[in-house]
């Protein structure tokens, strides 16, 4: 997801995107440290940059 997206979403949808990509993202790395191989190797890299995206435009909003 780009900045561009994130920014014309409201606060509301930005946050509870944010919390659905957070649970994803632990349910990938509780798969990987259980052993198990994650079915795509480059998403819990993807998800860690789509989080930081978002929070560094909810940064944006605050000022």
């Amino acid at each position: 997801m780009k900045a561009k997206l994130i920014r014309k979403m409201s606060s509301e949808e930005i946050r509870k995107k944010y919390s659905d990509l957070r649970e994803e993202l632990m349910r990938e790395r509780g798969i990987s440290a259980m052993g198990g191989a994650p079915p795509s190797p480059g998403k819990i890299e993807s998800l860690r940059r789509q989080l930081a995206r978002m929070e560094t435009v909810m940064r944006e909003s605050e000022k």
